[in-house]
């Protein structure tokens, strides 16, 4: 093989070193699967080499697929091909892991006949989050190296598990001590070679057996968790199917299963969503832009939207004061952001020992603002009301260093006019966190009219830096998600006035993928919430605008949701998720009839059809007005805020696989009762027209 090859195959006395060099993570692509092709053919004729290590330089072992190849023709040497090709060498094959072991790498692992990993290594099988599932004898290899239940967990949820764990699984020989993945390897086919180890392959190992009723217990467990998802399913049937037949006809069937599922819409749908969310970090007018260092923040407000910002700044090592109104307004605060470290760390999100040390060493609730002085970016979460949040950004202004970022963190509001507040619009941005902002991922940075470059690059640097996905919009009611959310809200009150249940919509919804129907979701948050929007807009109500008035009377009569044990549903030591309460028909009855109202049925079809048609058609207007800068933007903020399924790939791309044409039409016959509400978007009758998608719309880089 060449010097420019990413595989260089060396001797160190007699152990061959295999080395991947593809930066940044390693992937698969066709010249490191012709390179380590290459390599073993030459370990198979080098006398002098008794054993390989197959290991990589950088960060990682290789972390999957080369994501530029997603979508063209495969090119030889093919994945499953290579594999085979490690596992039948003669000689012992050690793959020496670092950093993250997924997809194919891990694939490429367990064709190796031994392995071993360094401490924090994590790995996995990812494959039914992209709609797919192991295509390179993951589902026949995993089995027989970990067992039915742990393969079937593997393959059918994608998630990682550290070196620990699958230590204990049995998916690694041993845990190696030190840095050094090449030092590891060494050392791990040393041992094999002073012991006598011969190769051991996993194609020759005896599929372990698995009764039945485990089989079914997992089938009905996937099939609740999947909720309508193709690839979960057909990935444990490959599982168990194998278990019966040769290797070689278990390979067969896993291929075939992952060539049908190449082409289900659900497939392209998830791999669209995985483009997206990279995609969505990609600004042409910051290209260049070196963003502002930011290690020290503070946070203003000490709720549970600034509780959990300041958690999630924490774990990602940055320095935070967060002040208060009070003393016992600022514990109460510390309190809370000390249980939400606990729990990253139950759930191995940060070290056990970590909590402990972040709330001593780089943690501090106060009650003055002057212990902002010299903070590099400060983040306020205070009430949702513009003359509190100017105040803030008043005070601010006169104590924060020049330079200093000001964020607000405001669902709604207008942030150039909280920017009008300072002196220094430039340094003014929004950063819309999504509760709980120490789990969810989403990040919404509202760029105003005055908002420097470098202040853009430097939100969005610190999501990254956050492990958020931060999506840029434009300044305007609601920004790209709630403003959507308002409008798809609006076309479900509609349905409830016009005859339709509470519960027939949510049930339609869960239905359609989403995790909660949205009165599910509106119990969860607060029936409040919404009663303050529509109170701080009814001065600017259209008078032709039809208003929910049965939610407002639920909040009248203190039905706020979970938090009171009423609202839509009633929520009680029974039915703790809540069951529909036998009250709230006869309460529409009674408003129908006030209003002059027949009622009528509606079908799932049209609930999801009005509700979908209703999103789609605001998202196309956010685009039109440049809020987002492009289609998959929207599904990026609709996939990781609201619950949009994934395996739809969000509502613009579900548009576009359903035809504009055809959600174009219902608008219209929608139109023909409500005008007012049901006004199509210029740009997607424009495109339903002429036959275009959203999709062509995403060259488009930057939002106003």
């Amino acid at each position: 093989m060449s010097q420019q090859s990413p595989v260089q195959y060396r001797r160190d006395g007699d152990i061959a070193v295999i080395e991947v060099d593809n930066p940044p993570v390693n992937a698969l692509s066709a010249a490191v699967r012709k390179g380590l092709a290459e390599a073993m053919t030459r370990l198979a004729g080098d006398a002098g080499a008794r054993a390989a290590v197959i290991c990589c330089k950088g960060r990682t072992f290789i972390a999957g697929a080369d994501i530029s190849e997603f979508g063209k023709p495969p090119v030889e040497p093919y994945l499953p091909d290579l594999i085979g090709q490690i596992e039948g060498a003669a000689k012992p094959v050690i793959a020496a892991l670092h950093g993250t072991v997924l997809g194919g790498g891990l694939e490429v692992a367990l064709g190796a006949h031994g392995r071993i990993a360094l401490p924090g290594t994590r790995m996995g099988l990812p494959e039914v989050t992209l709609g797919l599932l192991p295509g390179a004898g993951g589902t026949q290899r995993l089995p027989r190296a970990v067992g039915v239940e742990a393969a079937l967990d593997l393959v059918t949820s994608g998630r990682q598990i550290s070196a620990d764990e699958a230590l204990k699984l049995g998916l690694i020989d041993t845990l190696a001590e030190g840095d050094d993945p090449r030092a590891a390897g060494l050392a791990e086919a040393r041992r094999w070679l002073d012991e006598g180890r011969a190769p051991r392959r996993l194609s020759e190992t005896a599929a372990p057996d698995a009764d039945p009723q485990t089989l079914d217990r997992w089938r009905a467990r996937v099939a609740k968790s999947a909720r309508g998802q193709v690839a979960p399913l057909r990935a444990l049937d490959v599982v168990a199917d194998g278990l019966a037949m040769p290797f070689a006809d278990g390979m067969a069937m896993e291929r075939q299963a992952f060539m049908d599922l190449m082409r289900t819409p659900e497939r392209a749908a998830m791999i669209h969503a995985f483009f997206a969310e990279r995609r969505a970090a990609q600004q042409d007018d910051l290209a260049g832009v070196k963003p502002r260092k930011v290690d020290r923040i503070g946070v203003i407000g000490g709720g549970t939207m600034g509780q959990g910002i300041a958690a999630s700044a924490l774990m990602a090592g940055l320095d935070v004061t967060l002040v208060e109104r009070d003393d016992a307004a600022a514990e109460k605060a510390r309190g809370g952001i000390g249980k939400m470290l606990d729990g990253a760390a139950r759930r191995g999100k940060i070290a056990q020992d970590a909590p402990a040390a972040l709330m001593d060493g780089s943690f501090r609730a106060v009650t003055r603002y002057d212990a902002l002085a010299q903070a590099d970016l400060v983040i306020e979460a205070v009430f949702e009301n513009m003359e509190v949040k100017q105040d803030v950004f008043r005070t601010l202004d006169g104590i924060c260093r020049p330079g200093a970022v000001l964020a607000t963190n405001t669902s709604y509001l207008d942030v150039n006019r909280i920017a009008d507040a300072t002196a220094r619009p430039q340094d003014v941005i929004g950063l819309h966190f999504f509760s709980p902002a120490h789990v969810m991922r989403l990040l919404e940075i509202v760029v105003a009219d005055r908002t420097a470059p470098e202040v853009a690059a430097t939100a969005f640097a610190l999501a990254k830096r956050m492990g958020k996905i931060g999506v840029r919009s434009g300044v305007c009611d609601g920004f790209i998600g709630n403003r959507m959310l308002s409008t798809y809200r609006a076309a479900a009150d509609h349905m409830v006035l016009d005859g339709a249940s509470p519960y027939d919509i949510d049930r339609a919804m869960v239905a359609f993928g989403f995790p909660m129907g949205p009165y599910q979701v509106g119990d969860l948050a607060g029936l409040d919430i919404g009663h303050a929007t529509r109170q701080r807009k009814a001065a600017t109500r259209d008078p032709r605008e039809r208003v929910p008035v049965f939610a407002d009377r639920l909040v009248e009569a203190g039905r706020l949701g979970r938090k009171t044990g009423r609202g839509y549903y009633i929520y009680d030591d029974e039915t703790p998720a809540g069951r529909p309460d036998p009250e709230v028909e006869p309460m529409l009855d009674g408003i129908r009839a006030d209003l002059g109202i027949a009622p009528r049925q509606f079908s799932d079809e049209e609930i999801q059809s009005r509700y979908m048609a209703a999103m789609v058609n605001e998202g196309a207007r956010i685009l039109d007005e440049g809020i987002a800068a492009r289609a998959s933007d929207i599904d990026v903020v609709l996939l990781h805020g609201y619950g949009f399924p994934r395996w739809k790939g969000g509502p613009m791309h579900w548009a576009d696989a359903q035809g504009l044409d055809r959600i174009a039409d219902d608008i219209a016959r929608y139109a023909e009762h409500d005008a007012y509400f049901w006004q199509i978007a210029p740009l997607l009758a424009d495109l339903a027209a002429r036959g275009g998608r959203f999709a062509d719309l995403n060259q488009r880089k930057d939002a106003k």
